[in-house]
């Protein structure tokens, strides 16, 4: 059978089986020939017999049960072993091997290493534990005649010759009682390496003081047993608590030593409790008579008070839209979340407040002001000392209001520089890249189910990173507002929606300025919107109130122009359109010149401030403007049909200039910001009223060019100057989809520059030179 493949030794019991058949069934004759032609000795065989009978006989008399059914595998082979223990093998892996040996060795009692013998019938079968019936030394040391056995059978067979080695006792969480690990030998042959066993009966002592150690002060108690321990629970809620002020506070000096929780634990447990099941015993009995015996208090915790950590300075959330977001205070100098992190929901990344964010929290806030001021220059921030004044007279300026959190921190910082000691200094001053990471909010981006998808201290990569994800989860949101009332009385008639989710007509009831929403499987605050589908509106919530703004607008010109059909077709088909589409024709199609003058002349006449929000509102607009669209549309034909007229001699006056291409490519580059594809309807008309001027000092300083070129260059470098600083920060800004205030306004100030520089003639609203538009740049917001 298969067994037999395991075990050479099997083959005496086949013989013996044989032998016995023969003897049963034939004469004395016959068993001698048998023996002969099997290569036995007869005699050899009938002392085989007769010191079975003899085994027989003693079993009889000592009164020993003989086995009535057929002895297995695991019992011969166990019966074996107690005469062979010193022949047992454990195979050698390939890479514990000595080089240069065979490969298949075994390591033998005492150190030896021997071969399965090359006559063995098992050979590479051998299993990894085998014994042998003789060690021959030939050319190596072979093992003969091979079985292979389990080591858990060595154990059973060898226990008295087994060496035990018991090492690294621990704590189990999972046992409550110290462990430790157990190492096996049999003359050398090692039978277990790893073994879990109890430790209690080696070293009491050490399993009291696991015990108080890792268990009750650790906390390395399994939660189902810690459940039913009211101390304990009590104990680590105490620990939790002030570990989180330390965290708050970066000062890991609050808390006491584990030592002296341990000692507290000491005096009161007695010597014999040794794991948690003594434990339990003891506690159930001495807190009959005690309850609060083993509870801690907050005392005996704190190494002094945690004077100034309090809600209001490290608060546990950040109001964003009414929406509380959760705050998180971890002290772990280099790791990534060290210093204080803001949960954001992905939907809700783009409305975090980036200003509001670089003042961290109150109670963070004071070495933050402090590492800023210490990055200013030497010879400016000697001024500032005694360091710790100055950044306590900060911090009391912003208790009192003087300085608000809407505003970027450098500002601020800025703003009482000048005030404390008259001191103008440029933003550059302050150093903020020079900081610990610590001094910088840091952002865990979560999904619905409180998922970590991403963090970073930089808010901007992180809302660059997420911004499709985010936008495709207010595309799919649903806004839901209440209809208007007359909207259920003329459903049938023309201004009835024409689809379920777009309308004609303002059907849909008041617009609030923001909603609650579904977005992602969490609520979030969303800004609602319409939206222009060329036919009809549709109302779509946006993440940001800029976005929704920006679309907004194009939303509300498309309603109007809806409702006033006849006053814009009245628009197309003014008189001398045709004649400016020709100049406009360089920029676009006729059409699109009707389309930019119908979109200026609606913006103009129904989009002031504040734009409508409900229906009554709307129906106003409408009354009131359908009697202006026409004479605003006229008089913004007139405007721009002047603008195109004056490019128009810009450009022949250019064609004959090529002796002076810096100034051409400068000029043209003027042109093309001045008016590009849609300037008609992107430029607010109070500005447009300028453009005469700008291009009338085009004309002025195309007229000085070939009498002063030198000056001409001097006073573009000058220009060029500012001009090079801003538009990287404009370019940066479009890029991320920002608006950027300060940036439009200053863009119309370099224009106002020109004028100054080229045709001081003309004059400017406001006074402008170099030396004060390089104050404005150098003072803009960060």
């Amino acid at each position: 059978g298969e067994q037999d493949q395991h075990s050479e030794f099997l083959w005496f019991w086949h013989l013996w089986q044989a032998f016995d058949d023969i003897q049963r069934h034939q004469g004395s004759s016959k068993q001698r020939q048998w023996c002969k032609s099997h290569f036995l000795s007869p005699l050899r065989m009938r002392e085989w017999r007769d010191i079975h009978s003899q085994l027989h006989t003693l079993c009889a008399e000592h009164g020993w049960k003989e086995n009535t059914v057929a002895a297995h595998y695991d019992a011969i082979h166990k019966a074996l072993l107690a005469g062979l223990l010193g022949h047992i093998g454990c195979r050698v892996e390939e890479a514990q091997s000595v080089r240069g040996q065979p490969a298949g060795a075994y390591l033998g009692a005492r150190g030896i290493k021997f071969w399965p013998h090359p006559g063995a019938s098992m050979g590479k079968k051998a299993g990894k534990w085998i014994v042998c019936a003789e060690l021959v030394d030939t050319s190596r040391l072979f093992g003969r005649c091979l079985a292979r056995i389990e080591p858990e059978w060595l154990e059973a067979v060898g226990a008295h010759l087994l060496k035990r080695q018991v090492f690294e006792p621990h704590w189990s969480k999972s046992a409550g009682s110290v462990r430790a690990w157990e190492r096996g030998t049999l003359h050398g042959v090692v039978l277990y390496a790893r073994r879990a066993v109890g430790y209690r009966d080696t070293d009491p002592a050490l399993c009291r003081t696991l015990l108080i150690r890792d268990g009750l002060v650790g906390g390395q108690i399994d939660e189902a047993r810690a459940r039913r321990m009211p101390f304990l629970q009590h104990n680590l809620r105490l620990v939790r608590e002030i570990e989180r002020l330390e965290h708050k506070a970066r000062r890991p000096d609050v808390l006491v030593d584990d030592a002296l929780i341990e000692a507290f634990y000491d005096a009161h447990i007695p010597a014999e409790v040794v794991d948690l099941a003594s434990f339990e015993r003891w506690r159930k009995a001495a807190e009959k008579a005690a309850p609060k015996l083993l509870h801690l208090d907050r005392e005996q915790l704190m190494r002094h008070e945690a004077e100034g950590i309090t809600t209001e300075r490290f608060p546990a959330t950040m109001a964003v839209f009414g929406q509380p977001l959760a705050l998180h205070y971890v002290h772990a100098p280099g790791e990534a979340d060290d210093g204080v992190t803001l949960s954001v929901p992905l939907a809700m990344l783009n409305q975090i407040p980036a200003a509001r964010c670089e003042w961290l929290v109150p109670g963070l806030l004071e070495e933050k002001v402090q590492a800023l001021l210490r990055t200013v220059p030497q010879k400016h921030r000697h001024r500032l000392q005694p360091m710790a004044d100055s950044v306590a007279a900060f911090i009391d300026a912003v208790a009192a209001g003087e300085w608000t959190d809407d505003a970027p921190l450098l500002k601020a910082l800025q703003g009482f520089v000048e005030t404390r000691v008259s001191l103008k200094l440029p933003l550059e001053s302050f150093r903020p890249e020079n900081l610990n990471p610590h001094c910088f909010m840091n952002f865990r981006v979560v999904d619905a189910h409180g998922r970590v998808m991403a963090q970073s201290r930089n808010l901007a990569e992180l809302r660059g990173r997420f911004h499709g994800q985010i936008a495709a989860a207010f595309e799919a949101a649903q806004v839901r507002v209440e209809s208007a009332p007359e909207a259920k009385a003329e459903a049938a008639g023309p201004a009835a929606t024409t689809a379920e989710e777009t309308f004609t007509a303002w059907t849909f009831g008041p617009l609030p300025e923001l909603l609650e929403l579904r977005v992602g499987g969490r609520e979030v605050v969303g800004f609602p919107a319409l939206c222009d589908e060329g036919d009809a509106v549709a109302l779509r919530p946006f993440d940001t109130p800029e976005e929704a703004a920006r679309v907004h607008r194009d939303g509300l010109v498309r309603l109007f122009a809806l409702n006033l059909k006849d006053q814009v077709k009245a628009v197309r088909r003014l008189g001398g359109l045709r004649e400016v589409a020709l100049r406009y024709a360089t920029l676009g199609s006729e059409q699109q010149l009707q389309d930019e003058l119908v979109r200026a002349t609606l913006m103009r006449t129904c989009l002031g401030e504040p734009l409508p929000a409900d229906a009554e509102t709307f129906a106003a607009r409408i009354a009131a403007a359908r009697t202006r669209i026409t004479l605003v549309a006229q008089e913004l034909l007139r405007h721009v049909d002047a603008i195109l007229a004056e490019r128009a001699a810009i450009e022949r006056r250019l064609g004959g200039l090529k002796a002076y291409p810096a100034v051409v490519d400068d000029v043209r580059a003027q042109l093309d910001a001045l008016l590009p594809t849609g300037f008609i309807s992107a430029i607010a008309f109070e500005r447009l009223t300028h453009y005469p001027r700008y291009l009338k000092a085009v004309s002025v300083r195309l007229d000085k060019l070939r009498d002063h070129p030198e000056r001409d260059a001097a006073l573009q470098r000058d220009w060029q100057g500012l001009y090079r600083d801003f538009d990287r920060e404009w370019i940066a800004s479009r890029r991320a989809g920002v608006d950027d205030p300060f940036l439009d306004d200053f863009r119309w100030l370099l224009e106002e520059l020109r004028v100054g520089l080229f045709a001081q003639a003309l004059k400017t609203p406001m006074p402008v030179s170099v030396k004060r538009l390089g104050k404005i740049w150098q003072g803009r917001p960060r």
